[in-house]
């Protein structure tokens, strides 16, 4: 329930900040007609996603073996890529994302309704289906009861969050708040990337080369409560194998690092 609430916390925020400052920009520049062309765009967008998530899983959940493995593992594979491009893309462009948005709703309001329609639901939409392919990924490291609750919670209090930041100006700490549920999700991901490698071990894409490099499943089984949300949260495997071991810490220390970079590295300023 965790990787769920917490990427769509995340998701929903990000979605949230999107909308309310579409609305607010078209208050700035007084074409509160265009507000209606927002909202259907949003909501054109949150269909699609969710019809994209019932797809994914509808697939998921059909296929048998070997091809549930493949699935799994590609589904894992996808997900943890995009997850790392939304960290990387966020750690630099939390500070600039209100000015960004504005400036696409003054363009977009020259074509009047459809552009700013377009603007919301492209917007939203990235938002959406991230979410649904994250949220893949955790419902088949977890069980669908979890991470349905985790979703509607994330979702519920990032509508909360996104109204309140509103009402009091955006004082929030995007960025602050953006690095430090980025760090959490690089964990996440590269909990994903593992099990990718995990399923693919299992059908012999991706030897094994140790099959358990250490077992410490009669300590904290991975069947147990706190294995289980270990699991659904970083991966957690109580007897990997060395390509395991191997992806997710390569993963996590390649990731960092480049955090480290792209966050030290100063902003160009265009004069």
């Amino acid at each position: 329930m965790l990787p769920s609430f917490l990427l769509s916390l995340r998701e929903g925020i990000e979605a949230a900040l999107v909308i309310g400052i579409l609305l607010g920009a078209v208050r700035q520049i007084r074409r509160r007609d265009l507000v209606p062309a927002v909202w259907a765009g949003t909501i054109s967008a949150l269909v699609v996603s969710v019809l994209v998530a019932i797809g994914l899983n509808a697939i998921g959940l059909a296929l048998v073996e070997p091809g549930e493995q493949i699935f799994e593992g590609f589904v894992m594979f996808l997900a943890a890529g995009f997850l790392t491009w939304m960290i990387f893309w966020m750690a630099r462009q939390s500070r600039n994302i209100k000015a960004d948005i504005e400036s696409g709703v003054r363009q977009a309001s020259r074509t009047g309704k459809r552009g700013l329609f377009a603007l919301a639901f492209i917007s939203v939409l990235r938002e959406g289906v991230e979410l649904a392919l994250f949220l893949t990924a955790a419902l088949l490291a977890s069980n669908a009861g979890e991470t349905l609750v985790g979703a509607l919670l994330g979702l519920g209090t990032a509508v909360l969050l996104g109204a309140t930041l509103f009402a009091t100006t955006l004082r929030l700490d995007l960025r602050r708040f953006f690095n430090v549920t980025g760090f959490i999700l690089v964990l996440f991901a590269a909990g994903l990337v593992a099990h990718g490698i995990h399923e693919f071990n299992e059908i012999g894409w991706i030897p094994a080369v140790i099959e358990h490099v250490w077992d410490v499943n009669p300590i904290l089984s991975e069947n147990s409560t706190l294995g289980l949300i270990l699991k659904s949260l970083f991966g957690y495997n109580g007897n990997p194998s060395l390509t395991e071991v191997l992806a997710y810490g390569v993963y996590f220390v390649i990731v960092l690092l480049g955090l480290r970079t792209k966050l030290a590295r100063p902003a160009v300023v265009v004069a």
